[in-house]
Protein backbone atom coordinates (compact mmCIF):
# COMPACT_ATOMS: atom_id res chain seq x y z
CA UNK A 1 0.00 0.00 0.00
CA UNK A 2 1.40 3.09 -0.94
CA UNK A 3 1.11 5.98 1.62
CA UNK A 4 2.49 9.94 1.80
CA UNK A 5 5.36 10.66 3.26
CA UNK A 6 5.52 12.80 6.49
CA UNK A 7 5.81 16.31 6.17
CA UNK A 8 8.40 17.00 8.61
CA UNK A 9 6.81 20.65 9.84
CA UNK A 10 9.78 23.41 10.30
CA UNK A 11 10.58 23.57 14.03
CA UNK A 12 14.44 23.34 13.75
CA UNK A 13 15.77 26.25 16.63
CA UNK A 14 17.92 27.53 13.58
CA UNK A 15 15.24 28.29 11.40
CA UNK A 16 13.71 31.88 11.43
CA UNK A 17 9.60 32.24 12.16
CA UNK A 18 7.73 33.04 9.59
CA UNK A 19 4.74 35.41 8.91
CA UNK A 20 1.32 33.73 7.22
CA UNK A 21 -1.23 36.08 6.49
CA UNK A 22 -5.20 34.22 6.05
CA UNK A 23 -8.24 35.42 5.44
CA UNK A 24 -11.76 35.30 3.28
CA UNK A 25 -11.49 35.63 -0.39
CA UNK A 26 -12.08 39.53 -0.77
CA UNK A 27 -10.60 40.39 2.75
CA UNK A 28 -7.23 42.00 1.37
CA UNK A 29 -4.57 39.59 2.06
CA UNK A 30 -2.56 40.68 -1.00
CA UNK A 31 -3.13 44.44 -0.10
CA UNK A 32 -1.37 43.98 3.32
CA UNK A 33 1.52 41.75 2.09
CA UNK A 34 2.32 44.69 -0.56
CA UNK A 35 1.65 47.11 2.49
CA UNK A 36 4.52 44.84 4.59
CA UNK A 37 6.78 44.72 1.48
CA UNK A 38 6.63 48.56 0.89
CA UNK A 39 8.03 49.12 4.50
CA UNK A 40 10.55 46.31 4.50
CA UNK A 41 12.24 48.05 1.02
CA UNK A 42 12.04 51.39 3.12
CA UNK A 43 13.97 49.61 5.81
CA UNK A 44 16.88 47.76 3.63
CA UNK A 45 14.69 44.49 4.00
CA UNK A 46 13.18 42.59 1.25
CA UNK A 47 10.43 40.37 1.30
CA UNK A 48 9.60 37.51 -1.37
CA UNK A 49 5.74 36.80 -0.99
CA UNK A 50 5.02 32.90 -1.28
CA UNK A 51 1.43 32.81 -2.55
CA UNK A 52 -1.03 29.85 -0.81
CA UNK A 53 -4.03 29.80 -3.41
CA UNK A 54 -5.24 26.99 -5.11
CA UNK A 55 -6.11 28.83 -8.28
CA UNK A 56 -3.20 31.31 -8.56
CA UNK A 57 -0.81 28.48 -9.30
CA UNK A 58 -2.33 27.70 -12.45
CA UNK A 59 -1.00 30.05 -15.99
CA UNK A 60 -4.08 31.17 -17.46
CA UNK A 61 -6.02 31.96 -14.52
CA UNK A 62 -5.46 35.55 -14.55
CA UNK A 63 -8.66 37.36 -13.99
CA UNK A 64 -11.00 34.78 -11.99
CA UNK A 65 -8.13 34.46 -9.70
CA UNK A 66 -7.58 38.27 -8.82
CA UNK A 67 -4.46 37.17 -9.83
CA UNK A 68 -1.60 39.87 -8.05
CA UNK A 69 -1.03 42.22 -11.20
CA UNK A 70 2.46 42.78 -13.48
CA UNK A 71 2.84 45.71 -11.56
CA UNK A 72 2.35 43.84 -8.23
CA UNK A 73 4.63 40.65 -9.00
CA UNK A 74 7.30 43.48 -10.78
CA UNK A 75 7.51 44.88 -7.69
CA UNK A 76 7.49 41.93 -5.10
CA UNK A 77 8.86 38.63 -6.10
CA UNK A 78 5.63 36.39 -5.89
CA UNK A 79 6.27 32.32 -5.71
CA UNK A 80 4.16 29.50 -6.48
CA UNK A 81 2.19 31.53 -8.86
CA UNK A 82 1.92 30.29 -12.58
CA UNK A 83 3.86 27.03 -12.00
CA UNK A 84 1.33 24.63 -13.95
CA UNK A 85 -0.71 24.60 -16.86
CA UNK A 86 -4.63 24.16 -15.90
CA UNK A 87 -4.40 20.54 -17.19
CA UNK A 88 -2.14 19.86 -14.05
CA UNK A 89 -3.34 19.06 -10.76
CA UNK A 90 -1.48 20.60 -7.38
CA UNK A 91 -1.88 19.35 -4.12
CA UNK A 92 -1.44 20.23 -0.32
CA UNK A 93 1.33 17.77 -0.01
CA UNK A 94 3.48 19.20 -2.65
CA UNK A 95 2.58 22.84 -1.55
CA UNK A 96 4.12 22.38 1.61
CA UNK A 97 7.07 20.92 0.56
CA UNK A 98 7.37 24.21 -1.67
CA UNK A 99 6.51 26.10 0.75
CA UNK A 100 9.34 24.72 2.92
CA UNK A 101 11.62 24.62 0.54
CA UNK A 102 10.79 28.57 -0.49
CA UNK A 103 11.14 29.19 3.23
CA UNK A 104 14.46 28.11 3.68
CA UNK A 105 15.82 29.26 -0.20
CA UNK A 106 14.47 32.97 0.71
CA UNK A 107 15.90 32.67 4.12
CA UNK A 108 19.32 31.83 2.29
CA UNK A 109 19.43 34.61 -0.28
CA UNK A 110 19.23 36.76 2.89
CA UNK A 111 15.90 37.70 2.39
CA UNK A 112 11.87 37.63 4.51
CA UNK A 113 9.56 35.12 3.30
CA UNK A 114 5.86 35.84 3.86
CA UNK A 115 3.09 33.34 3.40
CA UNK A 116 -0.36 34.72 1.50
CA UNK A 117 -3.43 33.43 0.65
CA UNK A 118 -6.51 31.36 1.84
CA UNK A 119 -6.41 27.73 1.00
CA UNK A 120 -6.83 26.61 3.83
CA UNK A 121 -5.94 22.83 3.22
CA UNK A 122 -2.65 24.36 2.27
CA UNK A 123 -2.21 25.59 5.65
CA UNK A 124 -2.91 22.34 7.43
CA UNK A 125 -0.33 20.48 5.24
CA UNK A 126 2.47 23.34 5.91
CA UNK A 127 1.86 23.87 9.40
CA UNK A 128 0.55 20.06 11.14
CA UNK A 129 1.72 18.33 7.95
CA UNK A 130 -0.31 15.60 6.30
CA UNK A 131 0.85 11.93 7.28
CA UNK A 132 -2.46 10.12 7.16
CA UNK A 133 -3.58 10.36 3.82
CA UNK A 134 -2.29 8.73 1.00
CA UNK A 135 -1.13 11.07 -1.64
CA UNK A 136 -3.56 10.83 -5.32
CA UNK A 137 -3.87 7.62 -6.98
CA UNK A 138 -4.25 8.77 -11.01
CA UNK A 139 -5.63 5.65 -11.46
CA UNK A 140 -8.20 5.20 -9.18
CA UNK A 141 -8.98 8.94 -9.73
CA UNK A 142 -9.61 8.33 -13.72
CA UNK A 143 -11.87 4.85 -12.40
CA UNK A 144 -13.74 7.26 -9.99
CA UNK A 145 -14.02 9.94 -12.67
CA UNK A 146 -15.12 7.42 -15.40
CA UNK A 147 -17.78 5.88 -13.16
CA UNK A 148 -19.13 9.29 -11.83
CA UNK A 149 -19.79 10.07 -15.72
CA UNK A 150 -22.07 6.90 -16.24
CA UNK A 151 -23.70 7.73 -12.65
CA UNK A 152 -23.59 11.02 -12.01
CA UNK A 153 -22.19 12.80 -8.78
CA UNK A 154 -24.88 12.34 -6.35
CA UNK A 155 -24.76 8.64 -6.72
CA UNK A 156 -21.12 8.45 -6.35
CA UNK A 157 -22.17 10.61 -2.59
CA UNK A 158 -24.02 7.49 -2.43
CA UNK A 159 -21.64 4.98 -2.64
CA UNK A 160 -19.33 7.39 -0.48
CA UNK A 161 -22.63 7.33 2.17
CA UNK A 162 -21.96 3.48 2.27
CA UNK A 163 -18.33 3.23 3.45
CA UNK A 164 -17.77 7.03 5.33
CA UNK A 165 -21.67 8.45 6.48
CA UNK A 166 -19.34 11.27 8.30
CA UNK A 167 -17.57 12.51 5.31
CA UNK A 168 -20.54 12.29 3.22
CA UNK A 169 -22.35 14.03 5.54
CA UNK A 170 -20.36 16.83 5.58
CA UNK A 171 -20.24 17.30 1.65
CA UNK A 172 -23.07 17.96 -0.81
CA UNK A 173 -24.08 15.52 -3.14
CA UNK A 174 -22.35 17.54 -6.57
CA UNK A 175 -18.89 18.43 -4.64
CA UNK A 176 -17.07 16.17 -7.01
CA UNK A 177 -13.87 16.95 -6.27
CA UNK A 178 -13.87 16.29 -2.50
CA UNK A 179 -16.22 13.04 -2.72
CA UNK A 180 -13.81 11.93 -5.59
CA UNK A 181 -10.95 12.14 -3.07
CA UNK A 182 -12.91 10.48 0.16
CA UNK A 183 -13.45 7.48 -2.00
CA UNK A 184 -9.91 7.57 -3.21
CA UNK A 185 -8.20 7.79 0.17
CA UNK A 186 -10.87 4.62 1.14
CA UNK A 187 -9.96 2.45 -1.80
CA UNK A 188 -6.05 3.28 -1.27
CA UNK A 189 -6.67 2.60 2.25
CA UNK A 190 -9.59 0.10 2.99
CA UNK A 191 -10.49 3.04 5.74
CA UNK A 192 -12.85 5.88 5.83
CA UNK A 193 -11.56 9.43 5.42
CA UNK A 194 -13.08 10.49 8.68
CA UNK A 195 -11.49 7.80 10.72
CA UNK A 196 -7.84 8.38 9.10
CA UNK A 197 -8.94 11.66 10.29
CA UNK A 198 -9.69 11.01 14.29
CA UNK A 199 -6.92 8.99 14.39
CA UNK A 200 -4.69 12.36 13.93
CA UNK A 201 -7.22 15.22 15.53
CA UNK A 202 -4.41 17.76 14.98
CA UNK A 203 -3.52 17.52 11.97
CA UNK A 204 -7.26 18.71 10.86
CA UNK A 205 -7.00 22.52 10.81
CA UNK A 206 -10.47 22.36 11.71
CA UNK A 207 -10.36 20.77 15.20
CA UNK A 208 -8.78 23.48 16.62
CA UNK A 209 -4.98 22.84 16.18
CA UNK A 210 -2.97 25.20 17.57
CA UNK A 211 -0.80 27.25 15.80
CA UNK A 212 2.90 26.36 15.75
CA UNK A 213 5.40 28.54 17.13
CA UNK A 214 7.12 29.21 14.03
CA UNK A 215 4.77 30.98 12.56
CA UNK A 216 3.32 33.94 12.98
CA UNK A 217 -0.66 33.93 11.78
CA UNK A 218 -2.07 37.20 10.92
CA UNK A 219 -5.91 36.42 10.17
CA UNK A 220 -8.05 39.11 8.07
CA UNK A 221 -11.72 38.70 9.38
CA UNK A 222 -14.21 40.94 8.13
CA UNK A 223 -16.74 41.71 10.94
CA UNK A 224 -19.35 43.06 8.41
CA UNK A 225 -20.70 40.48 6.66
CA UNK A 226 -22.68 42.43 4.21
CA UNK A 227 -20.07 44.54 2.88
CA UNK A 228 -17.67 41.88 2.35
CA UNK A 229 -20.32 40.54 -0.03
CA UNK A 230 -21.31 43.77 -1.59
CA UNK A 231 -17.39 44.18 -2.09
CA UNK A 232 -17.81 40.68 -3.27
CA UNK A 233 -19.97 41.57 -5.93
CA UNK A 234 -18.17 44.16 -7.06
CA UNK A 235 -15.39 42.60 -7.72
CA UNK A 236 -16.85 39.99 -10.11
CA UNK A 237 -18.50 42.29 -11.97
CA UNK A 238 -15.12 44.18 -12.61
CA UNK A 239 -13.91 40.78 -13.45
CA UNK A 240 -16.38 40.25 -15.86
CA UNK A 241 -16.43 43.59 -17.17
CA UNK A 242 -12.15 43.24 -17.66
CA UNK A 243 -12.73 40.09 -19.86
CA UNK A 244 -13.43 36.74 -17.43
CA UNK A 245 -15.88 35.24 -20.44
CA UNK A 246 -13.27 35.49 -23.05
CA UNK A 247 -10.19 34.63 -20.36
CA UNK A 248 -12.38 31.13 -19.81
CA UNK A 249 -13.45 31.27 -24.21
CA UNK A 250 -9.76 31.20 -24.56
CA UNK A 251 -9.21 27.95 -21.80
CA UNK A 252 -11.84 26.06 -23.24
CA UNK A 253 -9.68 26.09 -26.84
CA UNK A 254 -7.23 23.97 -24.93
CA UNK A 255 -8.78 20.43 -25.73
CA UNK A 256 -7.16 18.95 -22.41
CA UNK A 257 -9.27 20.76 -20.65
CA UNK A 258 -12.19 19.76 -19.23
CA UNK A 259 -15.25 21.30 -16.51
CA UNK A 260 -13.96 18.47 -13.64
CA UNK A 261 -10.06 19.48 -13.35
CA UNK A 262 -9.21 21.50 -10.50
CA UNK A 263 -8.22 24.62 -12.23
CA UNK A 264 -11.68 24.66 -13.96
CA UNK A 265 -13.54 24.24 -10.77
CA UNK A 266 -12.58 27.02 -9.02
CA UNK A 267 -15.17 29.64 -7.89
CA UNK A 268 -15.67 31.86 -10.87
CA UNK A 269 -14.42 29.54 -13.44
CA UNK A 270 -16.80 26.46 -13.23
CA UNK A 271 -20.02 29.04 -13.73
CA UNK A 272 -18.67 30.85 -16.29
CA UNK A 273 -17.87 27.26 -18.48
CA UNK A 274 -21.26 26.32 -17.38
CA UNK A 275 -22.51 29.28 -19.29
CA UNK A 276 -20.21 29.45 -22.17
CA UNK A 277 -21.49 25.21 -22.49
CA UNK A 278 -25.12 26.78 -22.42
CA UNK A 279 -26.28 25.32 -19.42
CA UNK A 280 -26.91 28.40 -17.53
CA UNK A 281 -27.92 31.82 -18.61
CA UNK A 282 -25.78 34.89 -17.91
CA UNK A 283 -27.48 36.10 -14.94
CA UNK A 284 -27.47 32.27 -13.95
CA UNK A 285 -23.66 32.33 -13.86
CA UNK A 286 -23.67 35.20 -12.40
CA UNK A 287 -25.46 34.91 -9.71
CA UNK A 288 -24.05 31.16 -9.30
CA UNK A 289 -20.75 32.44 -9.06
CA UNK A 290 -21.45 34.62 -6.69
CA UNK A 291 -23.09 32.13 -4.04
CA UNK A 292 -19.91 29.95 -4.61
CA UNK A 293 -17.58 33.12 -3.65
CA UNK A 294 -19.59 33.64 -0.37
CA UNK A 295 -19.74 30.01 0.33
CA UNK A 296 -15.89 29.80 -0.01
CA UNK A 297 -15.19 32.63 2.15
CA UNK A 298 -17.96 31.18 4.81
CA UNK A 299 -16.11 27.95 4.42
CA UNK A 300 -12.60 29.72 5.02
CA UNK A 301 -13.93 31.22 8.26
CA UNK A 302 -14.84 28.19 9.82
CA UNK A 303 -11.60 27.16 9.19
CA UNK A 304 -9.99 30.33 10.41
CA UNK A 305 -12.22 30.14 14.24
CA UNK A 306 -11.40 27.10 14.89
CA UNK A 307 -7.51 27.77 14.72
CA UNK A 308 -6.57 28.65 18.37
CA UNK A 309 -4.62 31.92 19.36
CA UNK A 310 -4.39 33.04 15.38
CA UNK A 311 -4.02 36.86 15.65
CA UNK A 312 -7.26 38.34 14.41
CA UNK A 313 -7.55 42.13 12.80
CA UNK A 314 -10.89 43.27 11.30
CA UNK A 315 -9.65 44.70 7.52
CA UNK A 316 -12.73 47.29 7.87
CA UNK A 317 -11.82 48.89 10.42
CA UNK A 318 -8.49 51.50 9.53
CA UNK A 319 -7.56 51.43 13.39
CA UNK A 320 -7.53 47.24 13.13
CA UNK A 321 -5.49 46.92 9.48
CA UNK A 322 -3.16 49.91 10.78
CA UNK A 323 -2.76 47.24 13.67
CA UNK A 324 -2.53 44.11 11.65
CA UNK A 325 0.10 45.90 9.50
CA UNK A 326 2.44 47.59 12.84
CA UNK A 327 2.36 43.69 14.30
CA UNK A 328 3.52 42.37 10.82
CA UNK A 329 6.33 44.69 11.12
CA UNK A 330 7.52 43.61 14.79
CA UNK A 331 7.78 40.36 13.68
CA UNK A 332 9.33 41.06 10.69
CA UNK A 333 12.53 39.51 10.93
Amino acid sequence: MQTEPYIQPMQSPELFSTICIVGPTGAGKTHLAMSLAEYAKSIGLTVELISMDSALVYRGLDIGSAKPTKAEQAAVIHHLIDILDPTEVYSAARFAKDAKRLCEEIRMRGNIPIVVGGTMLYWRAWAHGLSSLPPANPEIRVRLEERAKEIGWPAMHERLAQVDSVTASRLKPNDSQRVQRALEVYEITGKPMSSLLAESPSEDGREGSAIPPWIHLVSLEPSDRARLHLNLEKRFDVMLSGGLIEEVELLKKNIGLHADLPAIRSVGYRQVWEYLDGQIDREQMRYKALAATRQLGKRQLTWLRAIAGRNTFDPFNPDELKAALDYCKQNLK
